[in-house]
């Protein structure tokens, strides 16, 4: 049986209104961007690896639903007090 609970038709809970943003990254684009960074020869300083383009958790649940086709629903929790608002990688 899966453990994912959109194939398990649970609900998908989503905290405050949902509107607080997230970006993502592919694992392997990941592991790409961490081989070049410890191949090189200077490194300058911290380096951001990720995506800049930016989802919000409503969008994200939304969409999961909608190419899984499944009937679960999206129940709307409080916001945690330490839930940031934005996370958005400065990739320059």
């Amino acid at each position: 049986m899966s453990r994912d609970p959109i194939l398990r038709l649970q609900d998908i809970t989503v905290y405050g209104e949902g509107q607080q943003t997230r970006s993502f990254c592919y694992v392997d684009d990941l592991i790409e961007g961490f081989v070049l960074l410890m191949n090189q020869e200077q490194v300058v300083g911290p380096m951001n690896i990720g995506n800049p383009g930016e989802f919000t958790i409503l969008e994200f649940a939304q969409k999961v639903i909608e190419l899984t086709g499944s009937k679960s629903q999206i129940v709307y929790r409080p916001m945690p007090e330490d839930d940031p608002k934005q996370r958005k990688p400065d990739i320059t």
